[in-house]
């Protein structure tokens, strides 16, 4: 284990205990000897944490401590490998180089040994089918759906049949081959899903959308089971 994984677990197990607890009951729990586990209390206070006690007493971890960036677990740096991975491949342009940004970032205040383990993941992500229909426009819908904003498209159907809506978008979901907007559709009074492919105009509204973008996700969502049952 390395040493950053052995502080962030270390952090972990004080936030479970609202009362203090023994050096050699976190030894224990940890697997390391009472004197590196002293010596991990001393690097955590030394990098900002609040903990209280001492050796004989027993430790707590104060409210208010937040983890610094650096310290993520060995499968959570293989997750944000992957992901970034995957939404470099397969999301539109924009978002694909704001993957790429975000985890050069991150790589950049890692300790060498987690470095190390990002730069030598072996999680690949495999060929899949290009996606350029409706690309152009996935960033304006992004910025719809933060902004909670009404959407006026030209729609068409399976059929290839065209209707002017109005939507209120507040999810946008990335599959294999398609992209979807989950919106209110003031047309059809109810929820819908635009495939971004059949999109052919889109033009962001400066008008909000009348209710928040949370609430309608967990409407949809309750709706979305009751319709599998």
């Amino acid at each position: 284990m390395s040493r950053a994984q052995r502080l962030l677990d270390l952090i972990q197990l004080l936030r479970q205990h609202r009362r203090p607890v023994s050096g050699a009951t976190l030894a224990e729990t940890l697997h390391v000897s009472l004197r590196t586990l002293y010596r991990d209390v001393e690097t955590l206070k030394a990098q900002g944490a609040h903990i209280d006690g001492e050796p004989g007493i027993g430790y707590v971890l104060r409210p208010g401590f937040m983890l610094p960036p650096l310290m993520f677990s060995e499968s959570e740096i293989e997750a944000l490998v992957l992901g970034s991975r995957w939404v470099a491949q397969r999301a539109d342009t924009p978002l694909g180089d704001a993957s790429r940004n975000a985890l050069a970032k991150i790589a950049a205040v890692l300790p060498q040994d987690l470095k190390d383990s990002l730069d030598a993941s072996n999680l690949l992500i495999g060929p899949g089918e290009s996606i350029a229909a409706g690309d152009s426009e996935l960033p304006a819908i992004r910025a719809a759906i933060r902004n909670e904003r009404k959407v006026r498209i030209a729609y068409a159907d399976g059929k290839g049949a065209t209707t002017k809506r109005t939507i209120w978008p507040f999810a946008l979901a990335f599959f294999d081959r398609v992209r979807v907007v989950v919106a209110w559709c003031e047309l059809r009074e109810g929820y819908r899903h635009f495939r971004t492919d059949r999109i052919g105009s889109l033009k962001v509204q400066e008008t909000r959308y009348p209710r928040r973008r949370q609430a309608m996700l967990k409407q949809w969502r309750a709706q979305e089971r009751i319709g599998e049952q």
